[in-house]
């Protein structure tokens, strides 16, 4: 058969059912093959949300989401997507074309050598030169894309390679049980957590990719050990749970920290380096238990006293499973941080101003939306209120990222998660700034049929960088910028715009997006007034003082 066919037939194989992005004149046989696949083609109208799209699926799934381009400028519109994908351990796979190898009539015309690109964000990044060598190559992409640590691969079909006969058959897909823990490194953890005072658990990404929610709940439930999350942790352990102090949403100094720093153990399960550390250790301070795949990187600010390696729901069902008595615990304080906490979050929430705070456009979005809905974030500051106040009931419920932090992923990544969950709620928010980045998309949305609501919040400005410029002292000087009528412009997509006038008639407009079918576009003017007035009470405040 043709190699585009066994190309094809080896994506069938692995259990592709999308195939995100734009083709090209290089991608043509391959396109051919995929006409008559099981495989469905969602044209995009950019690379980058192509990518955008496949890492959410792969993020949602835990299998590969797949995303296509042509060579030169339609690959290295992949770059952002790659480094999301890898950064964010989002499970991809890319398909690049290129020119013909054996043979150039067109000397180096938008010739790029996107594998030599591509290998520094990438796991895997090859050439396919010979037919028979797709199976191979097919099944290692996939294999290494979802082997921990999940990310990015890359894999180029030249047009002459495509077109050419190839013989060879797809491999069978070989699966394989992740390594159960060490058993002394379970007896030592149990000891710990047994003497220890004062334990608290955090929960990072690495938990919350692989599900282990159960394992944790159940840890939480028969220990009354206190936790907290990492941003990409969110959502683990049901947070409405009573011992749930909150997410470290700031590096440093939020009410959370003020446990942190009177625990004597901290059970890390799910560390990545990729996000900014939730705590900082000191020699002679508290001791440390990393759970985990594998063994924790050290640095200045990071070694565990002791790495338990495996499978993360194993090891933690197999340290509860072995904790018989507990000592008498010394909890008051976490009890009061969390109190804290929970004042501080919900101060705003029933403040109708408006433009609207974005702690209240939480409250609002939380009580309109089932436990099982998802709510996918671009990049700002608005993240940060996010992370602090919008409570997950469910794993990956609020899809953001602490990783790469790029722009211009809050739509594509809301628009493959209602293309996975469409009985699912699912809200894109995103600042005026992220939106435009990726708002052609609103086109590839409308042609899906989907029913998804995209939120923009306007401040007519980069508003994350002028929150750091005006807290770092500088003056305020090139960030701001003046916006499209969003009303109409979401209506030139065949979409429904929305510009409600105040609280109220935001939370209707809201009502009726969900109640409606079709893609809704809300402008939201937002109130970042208060971010300084806040956010430098949780930085500058005494760390003594523990509740009000």
């Amino acid at each position: 058969m043709k190699t585009s066919d066994l190309f094809v037939k080896a994506l069938e194989n692995e259990g592709v059912k999308y195939i995100y992005g734009i083709p090209g004149e290089e991608n043509l046989d391959f396109l051919n093959s995929l006409k008559d696949s099981t495989i469905e083609l969602i044209l995009t109208r950019h690379e980058q949300a192509a990518g955008f799209m496949a890492a959410t699926y792969g993020r949602l799934t835990g299998q590969p989401g797949v995303c296509l381009s042509t060579l030169g400028p339609g690959a290295t519109n992949f770059v952002t997507a790659a480094a999301y994908a890898q950064l964010g351990a989002m499970p991809m796979i890319m398909l690049g074309g290129q020119k013909p190898i054996r043979k150039s009539k067109q000397g180096r015309f938008q010739i790029v050598d996107v594998v030599d690109l591509m290998r520094p964000i990438t796991k895997y990044s090859t050439q396919i030169v010979d037919g028979n060598t797709v199976p191979s190559k097919v099944r290692e992409a996939f294999r290494l894309a979802k082997a921990e640590r999940p990310g990015a691969c890359y894999l180029e079909l030249p047009e002459d390679i495509a077109e050419e006969q190839a013989d060879a058959e797809v491999f069978d897909l070989v699966d394989h049980r992740r390594p159960r823990p060490d058993e002394k490194s379970i007896a030592q953890a149990v000891d710990m957590i047994s003497t220890a005072k004062r334990p608290l658990l955090l929960i990072g990404a690495g938990a919350n990719r692989k599900r282990a929610s159960k394992a944790l709940t159940r840890f939480v439930e028969q220990t009354g050990i206190y936790f907290f999350n990492t941003q990409m942790g969110k959502g683990v352990i049901d947070e409405r749970n009573s011992k749930f102090l909150g997410t470290a949403a700031l590096s440093d100094h939020d009410f959370l920290h003020r446990a942190i720093d009177q625990a004597d153990l901290v059970i890390n399960v799910g560390h990545d380096v990729i996000e900014k550390p939730p705590f900082f250790m000191e020699r002679g301070g508290m001791k440390v238990i990393h759970v985990n795949f594998f063994p924790a990187e050290v640095d200045d600010v990071y070694f565990p006293q002791l790495n338990v390696v495996g499978d993360i729901s194993a090891s933690i069902w197999e340290i509860t499973d072995s904790l018989v008595n507990s000592p008498a615990r010394e909890f008051t304080e976490f009890e009061q941080v969390r109190m804290e906490v929970d004042s501080r979050v919900s101060k705003y929430f029933d403040d109708e101003r408006f433009p609207m705070l974005p702690q209240r456009l939480v409250k609002v979005l939380r009580e309109n939306l089932s436990p099982e809905d998802i709510v996918t974030l671009d990049n700002g500051v608005y993240k940060i209120w996010f992370a602090r106040n919008y409570k997950c009931y469910e794993p990956n419920t609020l899809l953001l990222d602490n990783a790469l932090a790029t722009m211009g992923a809050g739509l594509p990544s809301a628009m493959a998660a209602k293309q996975l969950h469409p009985e699912r709620t699912v809200v894109s928010i995103n600042g005026d700034g992220g939106f435009l980045m990726n708002s052609q998309e609103l086109e590839t949305a409308v042609r899906m049929d989907l029913h998804l609501i995209a939120i923009i919040l306007n401040d007519s400005s980069y508003g994350m960088i002028k929150w750091k410029q005006e807290g770092m002292g500088f003056d305020i000087f090139g960030l701001d910028f003046k916006n499209p009528d969003y009303v109409q412009y979401a209506n030139s997509f065949g979409a429904k715009g929305y510009r409600p006038e105040s609280s109220e008639e935001f939370n209707e407009t809201l009502q009726t997006a969900i109640s409606t079918h079709g893609m809704h576009v809300i402008d939201l003017p937002v109130d970042y007034s208060l971010n300084h007035s806040i956010l430098n009470v949780l930085l500058h405040e005494d760390n003594t003082t523990l509740a009000s």
